[in-house]
Order: C-alpha cells, then structure tokens, then sequence
C-alpha cells in the first residue's frame, strides 16, 4: 500500500465515507452490459449452482442446477446459460470496419465488444473455470453435447484469460473497479464484500461507512455475492431444498422442488443484482479517463480476432507452449506499465502516486526562452530551455529525458539543476520550423508536470530470439543427433 492509499484510508475513516483516489474513470462503460451473478456449490471448484444474468436491470433471467453434482443437470444449465450468452455475443458481429495494417494487410475489427460484468474477482475465476470445464466436450459419438456447450466454454475461457490482461474491460470484478478508484475505511480483504464497499462509498443517509459496512455483514441482509453462497443459507435452507428435489418420486413433485430451490436462490441473487446496478450507476458518474477508449480499442481488437478464430474452426490451446507463454507474459507486462502510465497522465490524483515517490514533479516555469537554437551540429535545431522551480522530492539526473505531462509529444531533457531549480531543454510539439509555433512553448507562469515515464501504449513487438536460435525446450528446433564416440573400434573379436 503507497503513503496516499494509506492516507485516503485513514481519512476514509475519520470521515465516515470512502475517499476518491481516481478523479477520473479508467475503465470503459459499455452501452449494453451482460451483467452475471453466479453461485457454485460449495466445495466444488466449478460446479454451477445457480446464475443470475441480464442486460437491463429490471430484465434479467435465474438459471439453477436443482442438483449440482448431477452430470446432465449441469450440461442442462450451461446449455441454457449458452442461450443467453451467445446471442449476446453475436450481436456484436454484425457491425465491423475494414481497417489496413502498417504491412499493407487488410482486417477486419467490429465496432464494439461485448462486456460482462462479475460481482468480483471469484466470480471471473469461476466463469472462467466454468468453460474449462466443458469447451473440449465432444459434440459427436458417444455421449455427444450440444455445439453451443464448448462454443460458450471456449468464449468463457477466452473472457477469462482477457481479464487477465492489465486494462482490459471486456470481463472486469466490480469491486477491484471499485477499490481502484475509491479508498474505504477498511481492509483489502473486506473490500472484497461488495455490499460493505457500497456502504463506504455510498452509505445511505443517516449512516456512516463503517455503520452501513457493518449491516452488510449480516447474510440475512445482505447475502453473499457469490460465487461462495453463505454457510448457513447451505445448511438451513439449501441442503433441504435439494434433498427434497432428489426424494421428489415423479415429474411433478421435482417440478414443485425445482421450483422452491428457484425462489430460494432467487431471494439469494437479487440484493448482489441490485447492488451491481448501483455500483455501474457510480461509475458512470465519473467522467472517462483519455486513454480509456485506446485501451477498449484493444478490447475490440482481441474480440474480433477470436471470433475470426471461432468462425474459422481454429482449435483453442489447451494451455500454452513455452513461446506463447513468453510472448503473453511479456505483453502482460508491458501493458501494465503502459496503463500505470496512461492513468497517471489523464488523471492528476494518480499521477500525485508518482511526484510522492520522486517519479514525477509538477514546477511553476520561471523563465522560458522560446527562441534558443542549438547549432552543435551540422543543422541548428530549435530547443527551446525553460527554467521550472518545484517543491516536490523530485531528484533530476542531468541528461535525463522528461515527459511534459500536458503536453506528452514534448519532452525534455535535464541541463542542470539547484535545488528547487530545473533547467530542461525541450524537443517535440514545437513544429519544424526554426521558430516554435504559437503556444507550443511554455511561458513564465504556467504549471506543468514532467515524468520519468511515457505514457505510449505497447505495440505489440517483443523482441524475441528467431525460432532457429530458440532452445528446443522452448519451441526451437532440437539438437542434430549425433551418434556417441565408441571405444571397441580396435577390440579383437577372434
């Protein structure tokens, strides 16, 4: 935890309410959100017990297993969980946009991308081990599946493995978005209850963070987000409902069993429905950061290319070789920083994470001289020096290059400095002519920040060694065999 997250905590106490450490929204909204709340049993890893999912909030469906450990009830389920999630996820195909590549080759990437929205992390991991579960089930020969049961399971793994991505929207937890732009008065862990983080955030009038966060503790109340379902609810009401469901002698007494467990589990999913609705409420009243839409651009890009591998019949890895593994690991990497970066820039309360921990600075200009040209070369360039007094921990290191925080095409590079001081010389953002063009030049009196970071988004190049240089452990071509040296060549036989 940085000094300001613990800050914004202990405030969020002294207060009563959570603390905004965002004064932007880093995370695309969609217009049309497929939002699920599902409960597995407890002490199985991916055995649905129930999900409640819609696009609207007053529209929404309840899918249950009556009973979990049974092999077709469960292939039922994710059966009907396919017809809601795959037209869902078709309509977003309809509408695309030819694009040309940098190498001259044409593609195609659709307008908009499906999201899906899970109370919290638990919930992507079960979604994502839900598909595990059936996208290699056989659709022929003994024991066939319905094609839509590994085509959602396929999907469901590929929205897992985005999720993972650092900036992705397409599958986010709505209490990490939460906690990554509110801090509460209480711990990580707790933060993971989502009704007790609307209550900091949020509380309804009359009561404090901690008072509200403190009703949401009781399961009565406020049940569990899932997908873990509360421990006496299992034992007091649910265990009942399906051994009743297992005793039931004819279609109809399951029928009426099925029926009671649906109202049970209902009564279980509502309040975390309602609770989903007005955390998106929340969001939505943020404004969006500037970076959000290139990042939910790459959303879209990695929807359509996998839908294009869908449609063309392209089998799904069961799990990674050793050069994909690298290559998304190193991705993974390089869009972190990019989005730390891309955060800190839009939004000044994240870029004030960087000028506490000497990454940054933001100085007043004290003299500029707009018209200097350095004619150490061949060509005079036009670099402008200007003069910055700060007084923040910022350290510079001569012949260092800086970002202008404002200005993210310019950048500058240390001449020298005395104490609260700094000289930079200025490159980027002037034009091409000998003389910088009108405002392009900070003049004394203006407040800007510099960075020791870029906020660029990744490209997508990993320099990776060529396949014939890489090991044969990970992916190259193997050793040429050579036969081993004997020692029986002048051995008398006779």
């Amino acid at each position: 935890m940085s000094v300001l997250s613990a800050l914004a905590k202990a405030e969020a106490v002294r207060s009563g309410r959570a603390q905004p450490t965002a004064a932007l929204r880093h995370l695309h909204l969609a217009e049309r959100p497929l939002v699920t709340v599902p409960l597995r049993l407890a002490g199985e890893a991916a055995a649905p017990l129930a999900i409640m999912i819609g696009t609207a909030r007053g529209d929404q469906n309840v899918l249950i297993v009556p009973q979990p450990r049974d092999r077709v009830l469960r292939l039922r389920f994710i059966e009907e969980l396919a017809d809601v999630v795959l037209p869902y996820l078709s309509s977003f195909l309809a509408e695309t946009e030819e694009l040309t590549s940098k190498a001259g080759e044409t593609y195609t990437r659709c307008l908009d991308a499906p999201q899906l929205w899970t109370p919290n992390p638990a919930g992507v991991t079960f979604l994502k081990l839900l598909g595990r579960s059936v996208r290699f089930h056989r659709t022929d020969g003994d024991n066939p599946v319905p094609p839509s049961i590994p085509l959602l399971g396929r999907w469901l793994t590929w929205f897992g493995d985005r999720a993972e991505h650092p900036g992705s929207a397409v599958l986010p937890a709505v209490t990490a978005v939460l906690s990554a732009h509110w801090a509460s008065g209480q711990s990580a862990l707790e933060d993971g209850n989502l009704a007790a983080l609307l209550g900091w955030i949020d509380p309804p009038p009359g009561l404090t963070g901690a008072e509200a966060a403190a009703l949401a503790e009781d399961p009565l109340l406020s049940p569990p987000a899932g997908p873990a379902t509360d421990p006496g609810f299992d034992n007091e009401e649910l265990a009942p409902l399906i051994a009743a469901y297992n005793a039931a002698e004819d279609e109809n007494a399951r029928a009426v069993a099925a029926e009671r467990l649906e109202r049970s589990l209902r009564g279980q999913l509502e309040p975390t429905w309602g609770l989903m609705w007005r955390a998106l409420d929340l969001l939505h009243a943020l404004p969006p950061g500037a970076s959000v839409e290139s990042r939910w651009t790459d959303d879209r890009g990695a929807f359509s290319r996998f839908a294009a591998d869908v449609a063309e019949g392209i089998p799904q890895a069961r799990r990674d070789s050793a050069v994909p593994a690298v290559r998304r690991l190193l991705a993974r990497e390089r869009a972190l920083e990019a989005l730390q970066a891309q955060c800190a820039f839009d939004d000044p309360l994240r870029m004030l994470e960087h000028r506490v921990t000497g990454a940054a600075f933001r100085g007043t200009v004290v003299h500029s001289e707009p018209d200097r040209l350095d004619r150490s070369g061949s060509r005079p360039k036009l670099r402008p020096h200007i003069h910055l007094r700060t007084t923040d921990p910022f350290v510079p290191v001569p012949g260092e290059e800086l970002t202008c925080v404002e200005r993210p095409k310019q950048t500058g590079v240390v001449v020298e400095s005395d104490g609260a001081a700094i000289v930079l010389e200025l490159s980027g953002g002037m034009g091409r002519k000998l003389v910088a063009d009108p405002g392009s030049v900070p003049e004394p009196g203006d407040e800007l920040g510099f960075a020791r970071f870029k906020p660029a988004a990744f490209n997508g190049q990993l320099n990776l060694p060529a396949p014939e240089e890489t090991p044969w452990t990970h992916g190259g071509p193997p050793p040429e065999w050579t036969p081993p040296p004997t020692d029986d060549a002048g051995e008398d036989l006779q």
